[in-house]
């Protein structure tokens, strides 16, 4: 029977004291299964994907049995670059202590700098199949005194085109070794790379449940596709998210949502395949600190991305196949933390979204458009908070001027003031909201829709009435039941804002009908 713990798991004491210092409490399944396998000296060939914690379980024993100062002894290959330096990293931090040393090998990193970094013979080596090649073809790297070798995300690799060079650098290596592969699927070809390259690997399969990510409420909402980017907006005001993660289908998507988002006040960065390894390297660094919280991306860029610390998954776009899907929510729920993973359908896309759940066998339940008033009493809600908070520590400072303040001007008023300071930074909140269709117009939402008596010939009224617009300036109309969406020129937002801004007004005042006070309806009627 696997035992359930680290300690359990006969581990030297200087490793078990850092997985106890970096807070892992207990073994994922993955960990259970192939720990004690890969410490017996088993070939291990698992299924798991991105978050399950299987850097660990193929980590964790290789350097448990690593000697410090014995050349160069594990090698681990990875489909991307992000993924190459995350595993290294997390290598490195897990053998803190133990003398030993992880490298990662990538393109776009200086070749100069890697073998000035190789001189100082690292135990272990996380490269991509490309530059590893390079470096092996040069003589910078030699293979045939490996123990260990491990074929992290075979999947991927196999999919990107890899597989030759794959072959190429296991046949460089000794026969006398251990090797792991993990992989999100285990389909055919990657069994024959098993059979083909391993000694009796133990076949490790994680249950599915656990391919979905149980700690992860899934979600999706009906939106048109004119109108996603008010919809991940407000959602994002409602949900209040730490950290999210969204995928677009294309890098101009990426690039499109990421600067809508910032302009929009929101802290958010792109990352696609288009940008420089500097670019990409410096986006990562910002968002691991907490610089940005919102990253946009494309899958692509986001292979082999392994951040704890997301607690939101955002498909912009929905995934065009189910493997998609799962690795893109695996990178949130993580460490036994809840996570939440949103997806944006269209309406002509709903087959697409129940293949998806065909595929990871569960129903993901379909959430109502959160409304305008749900962001702004979330808005509140966290400036209350906020302030609250602010009241518990040392105000001795503020006191005298507070006293000073009051008694010179509506308390009130400067409550209002503070408020307003405390809230700068966090993206504006507006009457209506808008999104740019092109140079020209731009979609307008309003806060009025059918259950306020509004319908099309009331709203082009109402528009060419109390704006300088004509009824042909007046583009496409939708009207839901709270909510109105108008097609207008960018040069009239304003009036469109401020007419409705006086509407409000009025409306709140019992003059509830669009446009028509109670005394001009009576005059009509008459």
């Amino acid at each position: 029977m696997h035992t359930h713990t680290f300690n359990s798991m006969g581990l030297k004491p200087r490793l078990l004291q850092t997985i106890a210092t970096k807070g892992f409490e207990k073994p994922t399944p993955i960990q259970i299964l192939s720990i004690p396998s890969a410490l017996a000296g088993r070939d291990v060939m698992g299924q798991a994907q991105t978050g399950t914690g299987k850097t660990a379980a193929f980590g964790i024993p290789m350097l448990n049995n690593m000697v410090p100062g014995g050349g160069l002894q594990g090698l681990v290959v990875c489909p991307t670059r992000e993924l190459a330096v995350q595993v290294a990293g997390e290598i490195n931090s897990l053998g803190r202590g133990m003398n030993l040393k992880a490298m990662a090998v990538y393109g776009g990193q200086s070749m100069e700098l890697q073998i000035r970094a190789l001189s100082r013979k690292p135990e272990m080596i996380v490269g991509t199949p490309g530059r590893l090649m390079d470096h092996m073809e040069r003589g910078n790297i030699n293979l045939a005194q490996l123990s260990f070798v491990v074929l992290d995300e075979a999947d991927e690799m196999l999919d990107m085109g890899f597989l030759p060079d794959i072959e190429k650098i296991l046949e460089q290596c000794p026969k006398e070794r251990q090797t792991f592969l993990f992989s999100a699927t285990l389909d055919e070809d990657i069994q024959i790379l098993g059979r083909k390259f391993m000694v009796d690997p133990e076949l490790i399969v994680v249950e599915s449940p656990e391919l979905t990510v149980p700690l992860t409420e899934q979600y999706y909402y009906e939106v048109s596709p004119r109108h996603k980017i008010e919809t991940i907006c407000r959602i994002i005001d409602v949900d209040r998210p730490s950290v999210s993660l969204i995928f677009c289908r294309t890098k101009k998507g990426v690039d499109q949502l990421a600067g809508a988002l910032n302009h929009r006040g929101y802290a958010a960065d792109a990352l696609h395949g288009d940008m420089s390894q500097r670019e990409r390297d410096s986006v990562m660094e910002r968002f691991r600190k907490g610089h940005i919280s919102i990253l946009v991306a494309t899958d692509l860029a986001a292979r082999g991305l392994d951040i704890d610390m997301v607690t939101h998954v955002f498909n912009f776009d929905i995934p065009e196949d189910p493997d998609s899907y799962v690795h893109r929510i695996g990178r949130t729920g993580r460490a036994g933390r809840d996570g939440v993973a949103i997806t944006m359908v269209e309406p002509r896309q709903i087959k697409q979204l129940r293949v998806i759940e065909h595929h990871i066998g569960k129903k993901i339940c379909r959430r109502s458009l959160p409304s305008l008033k749900d962001a702004m009493a979330s808005r509140q809600r966290l400036l209350t908070t906020r302030l609250m908070e602010a009241s518990h520590g040392d105000l001795s400072i503020y006191q005298s001027i507070a006293g000073e303040l009051i008694q010179q001007n509506d308390p009130h008023t400067m409550l209002a003031a503070a408020l307003k300071l405390l809230a700068d930074g966090e993206p504006a909140l507006e009457l209506a909201e808008v999104e740019i269709i092109n140079a020209d117009t731009a979609h307008v939402e309003l806060p009025v829709g059918k259950m306020q008596g509004m319908h099309p010939r009331r709203l082009v009224e109402f528009l060419t009435a109390n704006t300088s617009l004509t009824p042909r300036q007046v583009g496409d109309i939708e009207i839901q039941s709270n909510t109105t969406y108008v097609e207008v020129p960018v040069t009239k937002i304003d009036e469109v804002y401020e007419a409705f801004k006086k509407y409000e007004s009025k409306r709140k005042n019992n003059r509830s009908r669009l446009g028509l006070p109670k005394t001009d309806r009576n005059k009509r009627a008459n």
